[in-house]
């Protein structure tokens, strides 16, 4: 199944991206796609005093531009026979540029390394947290790492509780699309996939407080009720993954399910350094409303801590605030 179509790769600058190149120009390959390749220049203030000699700035501004257009052709040569690649060099803000070239030329998948992440990157916004909350379609932060004879893939599916009968509805969208992504990719690479569900009985710490103090044969029977409960969710959405993984191709393994009982966050990120995960696919989700951001969602939290690369996907009917 060709899963992508339009490929957005996001040059670095300053930073070493052969290898994420290659992982793009690979995905290209795999769904018979177009590659994009982008890069960004600082825009040059226009200024009526410069120095005696000095290019006015409209002539800077085109060299930038310029020496940035023959590193993308250097950088894309090796790789022409193998995939369409275009190239194009943009001035502004680069979360800005990526959201609007995304938005303008239907690109449905935006893969780049991701950059070093500080606590201040929250405080001004990164390009990735930017996009990571913003970019419409899916976002790939890709870690590379070395050459291992399989590829492990873990997928990271989620339900609301206590939520309304629509909430519900499009977080159970969301996991079909992380569900649907994760296994295209597995299937395209014959990789491993494991799908994983995090589960956790809400206030069970105050339930054994001496608030409420409730009796622990109580405490662990209403842990049991929601256990399966959400066991009940796991299995039906398995049931319906839209992709039968491998299509019948046996060389492709089944993959490997599981319910485990913490918070989402912490053991994602468990079970990702347990099973030495390439990659991580998460669905990010909007508490602000479909038009406008993805905020506090563990998938920028994970970014920050884990070891291997992340796929992002946002749910159905988002709708980008940068236009």
């Amino acid at each position: 199944m060709r899963q992508f179509k339009e490929i957005l790769f996001v040059v670095e600058s300053g930073a070493t991206c052969k290898l994420t190149l290659e992982r793009a120009v690979a995905l290209a390959e795999e769904n018979q796609a177009k590659l994009t390749v982008i890069d960004f220049v600082e825009r040059v203030a226009a200024s009526i005093k410069r120095p005696r000699g000095g290019l006015p700035s409209v002539g800077s501004q085109a060299a930038l531009s310029s020496d940035s257009e023959q590193n993308l052709e250097t950088l894309i040569r090796p790789y022409r026979k193998r995939v369409t690649i275009q190239t194009k060099v943009r001035h502004g803000k680069p979360y800005l540029e990526i959201i609007r070239e995304v938005l303008s030329n239907g690109h449905d998948l935006v893969i780049k390394r991701p950059e070093p992440h500080h606590w201040q990157s929250y405080l001004s916004g990164s390009t990735d947290i930017h996009l990571l909350r913003k970019c419409p379609c899916p976002v790939w932060l890709d870690k590379p790492s070395a050459t291992k004879a399989s590829f492990r893939i873990l997928a990271a599916v989620d339900v609301i509780d206590m939520c309304s009968l629509k909430a519900h509805k499009l977080r159970q969208d969301l996991s079909l699309k992380v569900l649907e992504m994760a296994s295209s990719l597995a299937s395209c690479k014959l990789a491993e996939l494991h799908i994983m569900h995090a589960w956790e009985l809400t206030g069970e710490s105050l339930m054994r407080g001496a608030f409420i103090n409730m009796s622990e044969e109580k405490v662990l029977a209403e842990v049991e009720q929601v256990k399966q409960e959400h066991k009940i969710w796991f299995d039906e959405l398995l049931r319906e993954m839209p992709i039968k993984l491998g299509h019948g191709n046996t060389s492709c393994p089944e993959p490997q399910t599981y319910l485990v009982k913490g918070s989402a966050l912490k053991e994602v990120l468990a079970l990702a350094n347990q099973i030495k995960a390439d990659l991580v696919v998460l669905g990010t989700v909007c508490h602000t409303g479909l038009a406008g951001f993805c905020i506090g969602n563990p998938a920028e939290r994970v970014l920050n801590q884990i070891d291997c690369s992340l796929l992002t996907i946002k749910p159905t009917g988002f709708v980008a605030p940068a236009r």
